[in-house]
């Protein structure tokens, strides 16, 4: 059955005027009528449509001047914990969780990284210990994106030490503002502070908060990861989207600033750019018909390269004017503003696209084992029980 959107769209604003209902009553009728994620199933903020409809549906809600459901600042909770919630967890988590987490009434963070794990996810050491209905989980977290706004978090945490690591792994829900839970900015290169570190001391989780089995923790964080990568480079964008645009305009603007060498620099870094954005639009068609895999993780790996490669191209297009910073106050970001700042400051920040969401080093590991389908490194520490890896 072929199901028009517009129609669908214009019906639900005859019934919904946004310039006259209540913005969070609004954003709760939308979900309620399957046009929050239009390929989510029914009764879940969906219709079990095709991913691919849903750019022409925030299109029109976008002209009608409707609400935003503050993605800017949930990101985290929107790509990566709302798939995973859906599809591992229980009929009632799905039902609890998802329709506040894309309204924006619950913000969400990751607690996946530590300090002493590096990139090494399955060598977590945070412990969960089982306790009648609840987990007692303490440990440390780190390089947390906006924990300092969040109400929830994605947890991954060790529920048993005498396997191998990977297989001694849970997955939580874990509620931010229980008690136990400390959250600490970290300053960064920009001056910001928009990542933080979180102490999880006797944090208490139920059980009906943990999402999927007991040791499927490392196959349930793997789809986690698969959606992040997705979300960082392999959205689909028009030409000139993102830094490129900004470089090419600076280029257009200051004719007093070019030379043939950065002319070249610049064309070639168009190139990659374009090829990465038809890349994107390929990624987003396979999308709409299963779930990411490993692929995202090249998207995002490109996405990092060029990023950098142009923010650095920008500072030699400007020269000694791209010197000049803004403004070092420390302050905790609702969200990266990344084109509302100078060029200082793109430089800057664009240094953590080749760490966060999966540093590149390991994202070049998925490419070649799980895309080219290439021999995997030796790794003397997988098939031992985690208590006997060397730390």
């Amino acid at each position: 059955m072929t199901v028009d959107v517009t129609t669908l769209v214009r019906s639900f604003l005859a019934d919904h005027d946004p310039a006259t209902t209540e913005p969070l009553e609004w954003l709760r009728a939308r979900y309620d009528a399957g046009l929050a994620w239009v390929n989510y199933p029914v009764g879940r903020g969906g219709l079990d449509l095709s991913r691919s409809l849903q750019p022409e549906v925030e299109r029109l809600f976008a002209e009608a001047g409707s609400p935003g459901n503050r993605s800017e600042v949930n990101g985290i909770g929107l790509g990566m914990a709302a798939p995973t919630i859906l599809r591992y967890g229980t009929p009632e988590q799905i039902d609890r969780f998802l329709r506040p987490l894309w309204t924006g009434e619950e913000i969400w963070c990751q607690l996946f990284s530590e300090p002493g794990a590096g990139s090494d996810l399955a060598a977590v050491a945070t412990r969960a210990v089982r306790d009648g209905d609840d987990w007692v989980v303490n440990g440390q977290k780190v390089w947390t994106s906006g924990a300092h706004n969040a109400a929830m978090a994605i947890l991954v945490a060790r529920t048993d030490g005498d396997v191998p690591k990977h297989r001694g792994l849970t997955y939580f829900l874990c509620d931010m503002t229980d008690p136990g839970v400390d959250v600490r900015p970290l300053r960064q290169i920009t001056g910001e502070a928009e990542f933080n570190e979180v102490f999880l001391t006797d944090v208490r989780i139920p059980d009906s908060r943990r999402l999927g089995a007991v040791g499927q923790g490392w196959e349930v964080a793997n789809a986690t990861l698969n959606n992040e990568r997705v979300a960082i480079g392999g959205r689909a964008a028009r030409r000139e989207d993102g830094m490129i645009g900004v470089v090419a305009q600076t280029w257009r603007d200051r004719p007093d600033l070019r030379t043939p060498d950065l002319h070249d620099d610049l064309l070639r870094l168009w190139v990659d750019s374009e090829v990465a954005r038809v890349t994107g639009v390929r990624l987003g068609q396979k999308l709409a018909s299963g779930q990411p895999g490993p692929e995202g993780a090249a998207m995002k790996l490109s996405f990092a390269r060029i990023n950098q490669q142009l923010s650095g191209l920008e500072l030699e297009i400007l020269g000694a004017g791209g010197l000049r910073y803004s403004d070092w106050t420390m302050v905790r970001p609702d969200r990266v503003d990344f084109f509302g700042r100078d060029a200082g400051y793109r430089y800057l920040r664009a240094k953590g696209n080749s760490i966060e969401g999966g540093t590149s080093e390991i994202l070049r590991n998925i490419v070649a084992e799980r895309v080219l389908g290439l021999p995997p490194e030796h790794r003397v520490d997988k098939d031992i029980p985690w208590k006997d890896v060397a730390k």
